[in-house]
């Protein structure tokens, strides 16, 4: 049964990540999400069920439009892949359980409040690599979930917006001090999520692992020549792999830094 249950939150995975990728090209092109039916990006025909199989039909199609036979994105398969991974990994560590019908109330909750704040996580973490650009529409909802869950548990609520506030201080400063050119100000406002959703210590695992992140790709990115050293590269999507980081193994980061500094 629990593997049979993994498998199923696996697949949901891949479900939610195909519409990920959906709803991020809707936020591109200002189309509506309610109305409008999934079209090739290219060709703009509109595309069957057989189309839109997460992760299958991308395979199937050998990574080729049904109808114009044009290249599609690795990014489709790439994020419903990643969704369905961290979705197992959510689902692994917040339930004590496999059974379902053993899950509790408050970790079923708890399941559904990491599923959605994740999933708004990976949107930020497309739209930003791919326009530079937070947006407020994605932003606020995830700081406003963050902030509710505090608040329901209340024991953990002023460590969080302590952390949330000194990481968007630190992010701010650095923003108003080069007028924007070194940081955005929706960096600002994502690090104040992180605080709320982290809380304190997780909050430097997740800046330390940003900062680290950002600067092996840069580096790597300009020896490549993919990049040049004045070269723009948004730093939002390296905040939010340090946050998926320090959520998941941030305790055990903690623990292997302490070990190394007090031998």
């Amino acid at each position: 049964m629990s593997i049979t249950l993994y498998i199923i939150v696996f697949i949901f995975g891949l479900c939610v990540g195909s519409f990920l990728n959906c709803f991020v090209y809707r936020l591109e092109t200002g189309k509506p999400f309610a109305k409008a039916r999934s079209l090739c990006p290219k060709c703009h025909h509109k595309l069957g069920v057989l189309d839109l199989i997460p992760t299958v039909s991308f395979l199937i199609l050998r990574r080729k439009c049904r109808y114009c036979k044009k290249k599609i994105a690795w990014q489709y398969l790439l994020v419903e892949i990643f969704t369905g991974i961290i979705f197992l990994l959510i689902f692994n560590s917040s339930t004590s359980s496999p059974q379902v019908f053993q899950i509790s109330i408050f970790q079923f909750s708890n399941l559904g409040y990491l599923l959605v704040v994740s999933s708004l996580l990976i949107i930020i973490f497309l739209y930003d690599l791919k326009h530079y650009i937070i947006p407020d529409r994605i932003i606020f909802p995830a700081v406003g979930l963050a902030a509710l869950y505090r608040i329901i548990n209340y024991e953990t609520l002023l460590s969080a917006l302590v952390a949330g506030a000194a990481a968007a201080g630190f992010f701010f400063l650095i923003w108003f001090v080069s007028k924007g050119k070194w940081m955005g100000f929706g960096d600002v406002k994502l690090a104040f999520f992180m605080g709320l959703f982290l809380g304190f210590p997780k909050i430097l695992v997740a800046l330390f692992l940003a900062f680290f992140l950002g600067s092996l790709i840069g580096v790597l990115l300009i020896i490549f020549g993919k990049k040049k050293l004045k070269s723009e590269v948004p730093f939002g999507p390296f905040l939010i792999a340090g946050t998926l980081l320090a959520f998941f193994w941030g305790p055990f980061l903690i623990k292997w830094y302490i070990s190394l500094i007090t031998l």
